[in-house]
């Protein structure tokens, strides 16, 4: 068996199709699943990905060889796969997804009972060192539809009575958004204007990433020419979402997480917020002026997502449009957001631009990515330098100043130093991005 050692991801599986993730690949990955979960049965879900119908039928075959049930509840959203496991106490679920990857990708997210997240380099072992079959008698498959429960779920976290009938354009990107926002519909007073609703693992209308500048043209000229109250743009397994004003300019993960958190923190006065230390430092500044418990955490969903648990906080949110929810089993959706974020800006009453301009009190960079050949030794050398600031090593490095902060982490995948930096004005924000990439790229001579 010649599985390639790629796929295992620091969180899922995930690879090419069929060059890297196969069918072959599939079959000992749903063997290793099933040994590893140590279930009854696995919840599988898939999405619109071309190579999913392929890979799904070996990754079947796999569970069950193995003796163990599977339970197929069909072309679904990933916080499908987690609702069910998470809420409905089933033993352990596999998504067959690549999220917001390029059309030839596909790939798997693991759980088991009470959202215990699998990661893919957790599973690599399980794969590379499958034991011959046994004589186990082969799991039955029994096809069930939980949507209708599902959906009923996502309605719980907002009050459809107080939303407004807001005009509201939705990009579904050819993802699976395309498939729930209408079911989802008849039960929300609002306005719907689809893009791209047609399920096509192609994605013939942009890339499947919302944060890809030519992935939020056509939404922003939507809501321009249809004077829509706001957008709202999925990712293709909508664990990801983005907000679009009313003047059709996307807004900024962390600001979205506010919107978020302002609605929980009137709900639940006093409630945990969970946010990534790349935010800025306006989320922490607003949570506590609003009388709710920032915690502050590493990068990385699965992180965000141990946060939220370990404090029992009411929501997590970071800069890459993942919102998870301690009612949501501490897992992500882009739908619960969504719902959400319908009352939260029904409620406030003012057009989004207003809401988010109090938010915008510092000046901050987009995530800057050098390369480097020894991450370590010049995060070290950096430390040095500005050992006259307040630091810690929560996720890299964090040096902050009066007046500024910034965040240096090395990345999981490649020779690359990911820079961040927030400031009090435009001017200064250059004056120190120029400062220390200058300074990174001198140490790594």
């Amino acid at each position: 068996m010649s599985i390639d050692e790629k796929i295992f991801k620091s969180y899922d599986i995930r690879g090419i199709y069929p060059t890297e993730l196969n069918e072959e690949a599939a079959y000992a990955i749903g063997r290793a699943f099933a040994r590893r979960a140590k279930a009854k049965s696995i919840v599988v879900g898939s999405d619109m990905r071309l190579s999913g119908p392929q890979l799904k039928a070996k990754l079947i075959e796999g569970i069950t060889d193995e003796g163990t049930d599977v339970i197929d509840i069909g072309l679904v959203t990933v916080d499908t796969v987690y609702y069910a496991v998470g809420i409905l106490f089933y033993d352990a679920g596999i998504m067959i997804t690549a999220s917001h990857n390029p059309r030839e990708y596909n790939g798997f997210k693991m759980c088991l009972k009470n959202m215990a997240w699998v990661r893919g380099e957790e599973l690599k072992d399980y794969v590379l060192n499958l034991p011959p079959l046994g004589d186990n008698p082969k799991g039955k498959v029994v096809a069930e539809d939980i949507l209708p429960s599902y959906l009923k779920h996502v309605l719980s976290f907002c009050e459809p009575k107080k939303i407004k009938p807001l005009k509201v354009v939705i990009d579904a990107g050819n993802g699976m958004a395309g498939k729930i926002a209408p079911l989802l519909a008849p039960s929300l007073p609002i306005e719907i204007i689809p893009l791209n609703f047609q399920l096509d693992g192609n994605f013939p209308a942009h890339p499947s990433n919302p944060l890809l500048p030519e992935s939020q043209i056509q939404i922003g000229q939507a809501v321009v020419e249809h004077r829509a109250d706001c957008g709202v743009i999925f990712d293709g397994d909508t664990d990801r979402i983005f907000f679009v004003n009313e003047k059709g300019k996307v807004i900024r993960g962390d600001y979205t997480a506010l919107l978020l958190a302002r609605i929980l923190i009137i709900r639940e006065p006093g409630v945990s917020i969970v946010y990534n230390l790349i935010c800025s430092k306006i989320l922490p500044k607003k949570i506590l002026e609003w009388g709710g418990k920032p915690v502050r955490c590493p990068v990385g969903f699965v992180n965000v997502s141990a946060a939220v648990r370990r404090s029992n906080a009411f929501m997590g949110g970071e800069l890459s449009g993942h919102y998870c929810f301690r009612d949501h089993a501490f897992a992500d959706s882009g739908f619960i957001a969504f719902v959400l974020l319908l009352q939260s800006l029904s409620e406030d009453g003012r057009v989004i631009s207003e809401i988010v301009k109090e938010f915008e009190e510092y000046y901050k960079s987009p995530e800057i990515n050098l390369e480097v050949k020894n991450s370590r030794l010049i995060i070290e050398e950096i430390k040095k330098r500005y050992q006259d600031g307040r630091q810690d090593e929560l996720d890299g490095l964090t040096v902050e100043y009066e007046n500024w902060w910034f965040n240096v982490r090395p990345s999981n995948t490649e020779p690359l130093l990911r820079v961040t930096i927030e400031t009090e004005s435009q001017e200064f924000l250059d004056q120190k991005v120029e400062e220390l990439s200058s300074l990174v790229n001198e140490l790594n001579k």
